[in-house]
């Protein structure tokens, strides 16, 4: 299957992500792994990339769509993907069309996971970051650590980072308002939505998903 994933900071794309796409037997391909990917190879758009980053400028959607293009090709991806973070606007969601087509490949859902802008902010300004270890997250109504501000597993303090804070996170959410939520009409149009909840546990989440892609594939 060839999928797009897209959903507000928050509603957990990520996680189901790097789960669908091993239950699928497919790669996920996110826009952030192909950054490094390509910055760290110290490829020719990488290094194009790395030279809007430093500069504090977005990155060309040329660019990040032939970053895209190029991992796409990649053996693995013969059989399908899972785009995460791609297309991010309508021009990148056109250029994406247009680059299959060339390749006589067609998309076959975009998984729109849906979850209340309440929750998404509470999901992300409530979580408390390790400073000894950023891979020891806790949440102060999820999963507290159990003893306020200190670090279950190590003892560092835990701090909120400045773009976890509920102003960041709200104009997070104006940016995918804007930018984002546009194409999922754009889809919309193409008969490809399937729009599932992402509340809940994270394997209900996943099982949710994958029955509704059965149901999209088996439409087809």
């Amino acid at each position: 299957m060839r999928i797009v994933l897209v959903g507000p900071p928050g509603a957990g794309k990520g996680t189901q992500a790097t789960r669908l796409a091993e239950k699928l037997s497919i790669p996920h391909i996110s826009t952030g792994d192909l950054f490094r990917a390509n910055i760290s190879r110290q490829t020719e758009l990488g290094k194009l990339a790395k030279s809007y980053m430093d500069a504090g400028n977005l990155v060309p959607d040329e660019v990040t769509i032939a970053m895209a293009k190029d991992r796409m090709e990649q053996p693995d991806a013969e059989n399908g993907f899972l785009l995460d973070g791609f297309p991010r606007n309508v021009s990148q969601a056109e250029a994406l069309g247009e680059l299959l087509e060339t390749e006589a490949i067609k998309l076959d859902a975009v998984l729109d996971l849906e979850v209340p802008e309440e929750e998404v902010v509470k999901r992300i300004a409530g979580r408390r970051i390790c400073r000894n270890d950023s891979s020891h997250v806790f949440h102060v109504t999820y999963s507290p650590a159990k003893k306020e501000g200190v670090c279950d597993v190590c003892g560092g303090e835990l701090y909120q980072r400045d773009d976890d804070s509920e102003e960041t996170v709200r104009k997070r959410l104006e940016v995918y308002h804007t930018q984002t939520e546009p194409i999922i009409d754009y889809y919309k149009a193409q008969g490809l939505v399937v729009t599932i909840s992402s509340l809940g546990p994270v394997e209900e989440i996943t099982q949710r998903a994958l029955e509704a892609l059965k149901r999209e594939d088996g439409g087809k």
